[in-house]
This record gives structure tokens, sequence and C-alpha cells, in this order.
């Protein structure tokens, strides 16, 4: 076993959330009949806590910035948004690290609400010892997060390993000095995860099993 503790992000690495986040921070804007962000835009803040991320989207309307967030949140629990199914895979690896040993985290830039929502929704919970969200830290790219996890669980940074889908996911693992792993299927691309120096970039979630066992 290469590592002791696989750190996952959530949107874009564990859950196909995209499509839902961007359509969410586009209505809630319209609540405000603000011209909606486009995708790119959107797509550049995934991984930020909520209130970072709206202040970077929307920087002239300072005064707007919590009813964004409320509008946000609940635009992205209705039903009428696009559907957030997990990638493929992702429950036979998760299972398969943890029957081998492995610690499983999560940070996330989801709110502590959303995250343990999520969580039960789709029967994960059980699977990871620790997570860490938003609410619980400072937002990425800072590294708090992982020195939580790290912290909690006594494993040695050496033996830890963060997996996400942006180039705000490694930056938190690069300022802390941890391994990390880059996925394709999210966010950003190979070209854009790479000159992070990730220890590998996955174009799968079932990749993952080659690289950490």
């Amino acid at each position: 076993m290469r590592y002791k503790l696989a750190i996952f992000d959530w949107d874009g690495t564990i859950m196909d959330s995209i499509a839902r986040i961007i359509a969410a921070m586009q209505c809630a804007a319209q609540e405000f009949s603000l011209q909606p962000p486009d995708a790119s835009a959107i797509k550049n803040i995934i991984g930020l806590s909520l209130p970072v991320a709206v202040a970077r989207l929307f920087p002239d309307h300072i005064e707007l910035h919590t009813d964004l967030v409320d509008a946000y949140k609940r635009q992205y629990k209705l039903d009428s948004q696009p559907k957030t199914p997990l990638f493929e895979d992702v429950n036979r690896v998760l299972e398969t690290l943890k029957a081998r040993g492995y610690v499983l985290a999560v940070a996330t830039g989801k709110g502590r609400p959303g995250l343990d929502r999520i969580l039960a929704e789709t029967g994960l919970s059980s699977l990871f010892t620790v997570t860490r969200s938003s609410d619980d830290a400072q937002s990425k790219p800072s590294p708090d997060m992982l020195a939580q996890i790290l912290a909690v669980t006594g494993i040695a940074l050496e033996d830890a390993v963060m997996i996400g889908d942006t180039t705000i996911d490694l930056q938190m693992a690069q300022a802390i000095n941890m391994s990390a792993i880059g996925v394709t299927f999210g966010v950003c691309t190979a070209d854009e995860l790479r000159p992070l120096n990730p220890i590998a970039v996955v174009d799968s979630f079932a990749e993952l099993l080659l690289i950490l066992t």
C-alpha cells in the first residue's frame, strides 16, 4: 500500500455535480437581476468556500453577498436543477481501498449541512473516517482542512495523498507538501493540473486503484 490516508475532494471528484453548481449559481444571480456569470467563471471558483466564491464572482455587489449565498443554497436543493450522480466506479473503488486498509477522508468546499446531507443520500458516510467542509476550516487553497485531517487521524504527512479535480485542490496539497493526484473528469484538464506536480493524473476513478495499491 503506497499511502495510508486518501483524502478526496467531493464536487467533480466523487460526484458529477458541476452542471448543478453552474445552474444554481446562475439562477441565484437571476434572483437579484444580476448578469449570471458564465460557466467558465463558475468552474474557476469550484472548491472555494461559498462566501469566498460569491465574493469572487460578484465583486461589485458586496451588499448582496449574503443573500446570494442563501439563494445559491436554495437553488442547489431544487429538484429542477441537473442531477448529481456519483462518478462511475466510486463505490467499488472506495470500498476496495477501505478493505485494503486505507483511511478515507473528504476535504471539500461544500458547507457542512450540504456535505452531511449528500453523504447520507449516497450512503457513503460509513466509508469516511473524517470529513472536513468549508464550515470546519479555512477555505481552499489553505491547507487547513488537510492539517486537521492529519491531526484527527494521526497519520503522517508523507503517508497521505490528496485527490481532486481542480488546481485549487492541488494548490492546497502543495501548500502543505502533501502528495496529490489530479482527476480530469471534473473541472480541470490534465494540462491545467500537471504544472502543480501531482504524482499522477487519471482519467477515471477506477484508475486510482492502479496508483494507490
